[in-house]
């Protein structure tokens, strides 16, 4: 009998802070139709034609402004957590793994890497809390469809979205403790979604990411007992003319700074590992915005990454995901 293993999925960035590479990791990423929802001669034509064009030139340099020496950060942070869970676990019973969605190191590997290891059981689990078809379904789906493609069956687990786990919550709650200020305001800013991602998801009866995102703040605030104005919520990453969830996190930060507030302390929940959207797009973007319109101290609370008490929280998520798996 074999051991069991688990595949972490996470979203993926570029090879290198080139055009190329993140004009190779886009085009990826968003042909992905789970990512632009339109049909796919109206979605080549606008990635091709238009997004490929100009983006990487404005992308890339922000990679470039980020990247560190062992390579870029969401790959560097996701390898650590990675590294800190599995000396967590025998390596003769659960064995870890971890792939990219989009990019390297790719799903196909890492369940070669847990095949060739004598695995039979496997856990899929997606480093998304809070469902959205453009992260956890896409990842699932990936992971299901080359599997498919080896010709391997193990058996196939799913752990559920953990936007409100105590294993998720507590970390997060006490990583954000040491960061509030008597006059401090709390803003939570998660990823974005094209409203035409939320009203397909709904006909489909699946999770609500807004409601999952909103059920993570109130999990947070109540654990820090916070009054309802001292905190917020906004969404980040907009990307095309579409309509996006709003309110921005631009137009708030500037409301924020317009507004006079000394203390501004942005979390980013929708992200278990820091990468572009968190060191680039909060922590310089962000803080210039706010500082620019007047605004007082700002502070980034990095996401968990290796953080000791999320990778007992992580250990717990693993444990529970084979014991009561969502599928």
């Amino acid at each position: 009998m074999g051991c069991k293993g688990v595949i972490l999925l996470n979203v993926g960035t570029p090879d290198q802070p080139t055009i190329e590479s993140v004009k190779h990791y886009l085009r990826e990423f968003l042909l992905d139709p789970n990512v632009i929802d339109a049909p796919y001669v109206i979605r080549h034509i606008l990635v091709r034609g238009l997004i490929l064009r100009f983006r990487p030139r404005k992308i890339a340099p922000k990679y470039e402004e980020i990247w560190m020496k062992e390579g870029s950060p969401l790959r560097v942070y996701t390898e650590r957590m990675v590294n800190a869970i599995k000396s967590e676990f025998d390596s003769n019973e659960i064995i870890v793994e971890y792939g990219m969605r989009y990019g390297n190191p790719s799903i196909r590997s890492a369940l070669e890497r847990l095949k060739n290891s004598g695995v039979d059981e496997i856990l899929i689990a997606p480093l998304f809390p809070q469902y959205a078809q453009a992260t956890t379904e896409t990842s699932v789906s990936a992971t299901k469809f080359q599997l498919k493609q080896m010709g391997w069956k193990p058996m196939v687990k799913e752990w559920g979205d953990f936007y409100n786990h105590e294993a998720f919550i507590e970390p997060l709650v006490e990583s954000i403790k040491p960061m509030i200020k008597k006059n401090s305001h709390l803003l939570f800013s998660f990823h974005g979604l094209p409203l035409s991602h939320i009203r397909r998801v709904k006909k489909l009866g699946k999770p609500n990411y807004v409601e999952h995102c909103e059920a993570t703040v109130s999990s947070v605030v109540e654990k820090l007992n916070i009054e309802k104005s001292q905190w917020s919520i906004s969404y980040q990453s907009r990307l095309g003319p579409v309509r996006w969830l709003t309110p921005s996190t631009d137009s708030v930060v500037k409301k924020m700074g317009k507004d006079g507030i000394e203390h501004l302390v942005i979390i980013s929940p929708a992200f278990v590992a820091d990468g572009l959207e968190t060191l680039e797009e909060l922590n310089i973007e962000a803080r210039e915005i706010f500082t620019e319109n007047g605004g007082g101290d700002f502070t980034l609370v990095n996401c968990l990454n290796d953080n000791k008490k999320w990778i007992q929280g992580l250990k717990n998520l693993i444990v529970e995901g084979f014991e009561n798996p969502r599928n």
